[in-house]
């Protein structure tokens, strides 16, 4: 009985240290981590408990709701140090430095770190994973209805289809039942019981854990006692507690069994972990190519601008020109209204450049604050650019595989379908399981108990019994108080084991094997769209690259366009002061120069944006921006503010 006695001790500690023992190998942390940890990982929810710590704190914990903490919404304090007189002065890398602090695109994607995190915990208690969306948004409207940069993976979470978890909670769980009742039961005979109507009075009082493990198997530690009194004197023993210690135990041999089967799941929140890093980088990248874009579309505006303003400047001084020459006689008075009318409509497109302006710039500050446009000093402040387009003399030539082979390295999304295929073939071991029969092991290990005191209830009076029938004499081992039968318990005076199998086999098994078959039909699907994303990503490489040759071949044609329209315009002029052309053809040299000048704008504008275009479509926009991933998850990015011009632009 000793050997039992130390086997029983032995599986009993076993099963008391399994919650942290295969909880902490499984996991490779603590279950209680997350709180402990939340200040020191931006990966994490911004979570507060709500409360100050107490020394029961650690048994509570797992009880307590954990408060995540409302939103931010004010704007972090660069975006002060950059206003000076009621205008916002903005390089490009303080618009993006603004952009990882501010935008709303960017703090609702934070939260996917806390949902991967709480996915990892789930599939650590055995529950079955929930998956984190992929959704990124592709950034602000640059107000003509089109959105500004951004890439897709077309997945709706990483996550699989098959479903997912082990059959039983990993997190072990203590029950308990506390019963008092009392019965009164007719008898049909008083042999047995020796009273026509037969009382008990029990009180149960059952206490168990039950854990289950990554191996598949569950065990469970059971404390029973049940106390009973009856008005029956045929009982040696009463009342009486008998109690025992059962110790059950399950282990699948076939469908069930392992450790790559049911830690499936926690492989995979892991990988989701790593997804929820390209997620986020996904969304920074749509927002950075949005915001430089935009910062781009400004600066081309506003250079919009100063051409429409040169044009009317040309325009008023060919009216007064004119005029003069109407008053001395020396010019036909038509020419004046002909110089009017240019004039007019140098001042209409003036006009529509500053509306284009003024857009541009509310479209860039929603994009670069919290709030929008709620506070004032945002929505009143003019955007001044500090940084204009700059287009190199050579362009860097790189050979487009080159190009695409970095593409395939560093795009996010590219990187999440690959996790989606691995959570899909490690997912897939489930399914296979599901093929083989189903073969338990069961063991049941149980040490009894009964104690009590002699039974001094007298029966019926007789001729022998004059006084009344005594109760058979009790056994004096079992007389005693309830330690004496704790003590029956764990010397295994009383032992039960059993030990079995459960076999099920199905016949045909026809669902499993479709299930296997539609799951790995699934997962070959999903490797060919990774193979034509790749496709896709070389093609959007190319296209993006001839984009950029483009854009350059028309800027340089647009400024030699310019260049030629300026000295054409000069000459005419020249020629009009000498009475060898009309004033009409100066004003027709007066629109060509401000077509030519506004489509070299233009075409510094497409090559800042073919440019953006090529950073995404060869996912380096975050490097060629200087970008900080870690400075971008917490929000708080640690370059200071570029210093402001000595000197305020004039008005526009």
């Amino acid at each position: 009985m000793r050997t039992v006695q130390s086997y029983v001790a032995i599986l009993c500690a076993m099963l008391t240290a399994g919650p942290s023992a295969y909880g902490q190998s499984s996991s490779g942390q603590n279950a209680s981590a997350p709180a402990a940890q939340n200040a020191d990982d931006p990966r994490l929810p911004r979570i507060d408990s709500g409360q100050r710590p107490h020394w029961y704190n650690p048994a509570t914990q797992p009880y307590r709701p954990q408060v995540v903490a409302p939103v931010n919404v004010s704007n972090s304090s660069r975006i002060d140090s950059l206003m000076r007189a009621g205008n916002l002065y903005l390089s490009l890398q303080d618009a993006i430095a603004l952009a990882l602090e501010n935008n709303l695109d960017v703090e609702l994607e934070r939260y996917e770190f806390g949902l991967a995190r709480a996915d990892l915990l789930r599939a650590q208690a055995g529950a079955a994973i929930q998956g984190i969306p992929t959704t990124v948004q592709p950034g602000i409207s640059n107000g003509a209805g089109a959105l500004l940069g951004g890439v897709s993976t077309g997945l709706a979470s990483v996550n699989s289809a098959s479903p997912l978890g082990p059959n039983a909670s990993l997190d072990p769980a203590i029950t308990g039942t506390l019963n008092f009742g009392h019965t009164t039961t007719p008898q049909a005979n008083t042999v047995t019981t020796g009273t026509e109507a037969l009382t008990t009075d029990n009180r149960t009082a059952n206490f168990g854990i039950t854990q289950s493990f990554l191996t598949g198997g569950t065990a469970s530690l059971l404390f029973n006692n049940i106390t009973q009194n009856q008005n029956s004197f045929r009982n040696a023993i009463n009342p009486f507690t008998q109690s025992n210690l059962d110790l059950q135990i399950t282990q699948p041999l076939l469908q069930g069994f392992g450790f790559a089967l049911n830690n499936r799941t926690i492989r995979i929140a892991k990988n989701n972990l790593k997804a929820a890093d390209y997620v986020f980088q996904q969304q920074l990248t749509n927002t950075v190519a949005n915001v430089v874009q935009l910062y781009w579309n400004l600066v081309a505006s506003i250079s919009t601008v100063d051409v429409r303003q040169q044009a009317v400047a040309v325009a008023q001084k060919l009216y007064d020109d004119n005029k003069k020459q109407v008053d001395i006689g020396t010019l036909a008075p038509i020419e004046i209204v002909r110089a009017e009318a240019q004039l007019a409509t140098a001042q209409q497109a003036l006009v529509a450049a500053q509306s284009a302006v003024l857009q541009q710039e509310s479209i860039l500050k929603s994009a670069l604050s919290r709030n929008g446009l709620a506070g004032s000093p945002v929505l009143e402040a003019r955007v001044v650019p500090t940084d204009p387009i700059r287009i190199p003399e050579v362009e860097a030539i790189e050979p487009v595989q080159d190009l695409m082979s970095r593409a395939i390295d560093n795009r996010p999304d590219l990187a999440q379908s690959r996790i989606q295929i691995d959570n899909s073939q490690i997912a897939l071991t489930g399914t296979k399981n599901a093929l083989r029969p189903t073969l338990n092991l069961t063991g049941d290990l149980r040490s009894n108990g009964l104690i009590g005191g002699q039974n001094t209830l007298l029966g019926p009076a007789s001729t022998a019994f004059p006084l009344g029938q005594p109760a058979p004499v009790a056994d004096p081992g079992l007389i005693g108080s309830y330690p004496f039968g704790l003590g029956q318990i764990f010397q295994g005076n009383f032992p039960t084991y059993s030990v079995g199998a459960t076999l099920n086999i199905p016949l045909h098994n026809r669902a499993a094997q479709a299930n296997l078959e539609t799951a790995t039909l699934n997962l070959r699907m999903n490797q060919l769209q990774v193979q034509r994303q790749i496709n896709q990503i070389r093609v959007d490489v190319q296209n993006a690259l001839i984009a950029v040759n483009q854009a350059r071949a028309q800027y340089q044609a647009a400024v030699k366009g310019r260049v030629l329209q300026e000295q054409t315009l000069d000459a005419d002029q020249k020629k009009l002061a000498l009475g060898a052309t009309t004033v009409y053809q100066v004003i027709q040299d007066q629109r060509d120069l401000t077509n030519a000048a506004a489509s070299e704008v233009s075409a510094q504008a497409a090559y800042a944006a073919a440019r953006v275009q090529l950073d995404v479509a060869t996912g380096t926009t975050l490097s060629n921006n200087r970008v900080q991933f870690d400075e971008a998850k917490t929000g708080r990015v640690g370059a200071a503010p570029q210093p402001l011009p000595l000197t305020d632009p004039k008005p526009r």
